[in-house]
């Protein structure tokens, strides 16, 4: 292989162009620029260092994690489910095919090829892989995987950004909340509607805009994410929004509609005061005003009150008409949601149950009397039962138990 020439044939790249921007390859190809100069030692290092400093030393392994999840014409139009035009499926063939040699480039080579097989050069993983396969592999899938952004990550939250044409851009949640379904314990039925509308968003069907209400600490948000986290590998994704970005869905639906993964828009701890914008935003969302109903979003709110804006004492005052009028229109905003789902307290049997199932889930050495009757104590000064507090109570109890066992 001449690594010169295929520095030139990087040169050349149409579909997968925007590689460049990556600090990795474009080391790379400066460290293939400069072979032939006295610097190449000393460029070869650098492409080094930028690798090390995404944590790997497997060169293959990340230009096919780049390759796979950019953003090209080509995902653009599988995502949309149409034929990619012939031009375009020829440049990135034509494309994959560097991108493979370049893969596939080791430090002995480079090495080899500056005449300074005796010199210190610092190493990385590289091996044969034919890319163009897995791309188009790929993209057969693509609606399980996406591209860019959504490829890599499965929760996000909205930044508001003057510089983008949608005054906000999308980042990937850094620690998102790993929880799972097999980790809650209680509200079955409650949990159960939640994961079938899921599924019909999934399979394609109509899916409703569900609110998950009731008391704090009862596992709402708990089950939205549960939910996201279990059916991620199937195309879904979460994107979080606070109540003060309301006013960007209608821009975020129209960015996510031609996305050939399904989202779940989920907006928690949802109340509104009197007068306030954001209420007419998401009114309008619900009822579909703004545009025909999004296939593949639905929007999961929770809310610790039924009805979700906040009845004050000024909207009791003037004439009968205007009253029941501005009433009417508030508080009903909960029933626009398709699916409307209650999370009470927990009973004495429902909380001690859940306390139990966290107990056997984190192996914790304790008589059932003697667990039960700390659990009561323990809601005693929380101010009540809750899946909040089973959950604080056994992690309190395995702290306690983890420090004993280091004495």
């Amino acid at each position: 292989m001449n690594l010169q020439e295929l520095e030139h044939e990087l040169s050349s790249l149409t579909v997968f162009g925007e590689l460049d921007h990556d600090e990795v390859f474009s080391e790379f190809r400066t460290m293939l620029f400069m072979l032939e100069h006295k610097d190449a030692l000393g460029k070869a290092s650098c492409f080094a260092w930028q690798l090390y400093h995404k944590y790997t030393d497997n060169w293959t392994g990340y230009l096919c994690d780049l390759v796979l999840h950019l953003e090209t014409p080509c995902s653009y139009f599988a995502g949309l489910g149409k034929p990619i035009p012939a031009y375009i499926e020829q440049a990135a063939r034509h494309d994959l095919s560097i991108l493979s040699e370049a893969a596939g480039v080791t430090p002995e080579l480079v090495a080899y090829c500056m005449g300074q097989e005796e010199s210190y050069i610092p190493g990385w993983k590289a091996y044969s892989v034919d890319l163009e396969s897995l791309y188009f592999e790929r993209l057969s899938e693509i609606g399980k995987h996406g591209f860019g952004i959504y490829a890599k990550s499965k929760m996000f939250h909205m930044e508001l950004s003057d510089a983008n044409r949608n005054g906000f851009v999308l980042e990937p949640v850094r620690f998102p909340d790993a929880v799972q379904l097999s980790d809650l314990i209680g509200y079955e039925l409650q949990r159960t509607q939640v994961i079938e509308n899921t599924r019909a968003l999934l399979a394609g069907q109509k899916a409703a805009n569900v609110l998950l209400y009731g008391d704090a600490g009862t596992g709402k948000s708990a089950t939205v994410k549960a939910v996201a986290n279990a059916y991620a590998d199937e195309g879904l994704r979460l994107i979080e929004l606070t109540k003060e970005e309301l006013h960007l869905l209608p821009k975020l639906l129209d960015e996510l509609a031609a996305n050939p993964l399904k989202f779940i828009l989920f907006i928690d701890d949802l109340s509104f005061q009197d007068n306030d914008d954001n209420f007419s935003a998401l009114k309008a969302v619900l009822e579909g005003s703004i545009s025909a109903r999004s296939h593949n979003t639905v929007i999961y709110a929770t809310s610790n009150r039924r009805h979700i804006v906040r009845e004050t004492f000024s909207q009791r005052a003037g004439d009968e008409i205007h009253r029941n009028d501005t009433m009417q229109e508030t508080i009903s905003l909960s029933e626009r949601f398709g699916i409307r789902i209650l999370y009470d307290k927990p009973n004495k049997q429902l909380y001690l149950d859940i306390v139990k199932g966290l107990a056997d889930q984190y192996g914790l050495s304790m008589t059932e009397d003697e667990l039960e009757l700390e659990a009561e104590r323990f809601a005693t000064r929380r101010s009540g039962r809750s899946a909040r507090a089973a959950r604080q109570f056994v992690e309190q109890l395995c702290a306690a138990e983890s420090t004993k066992n280091k004495e």
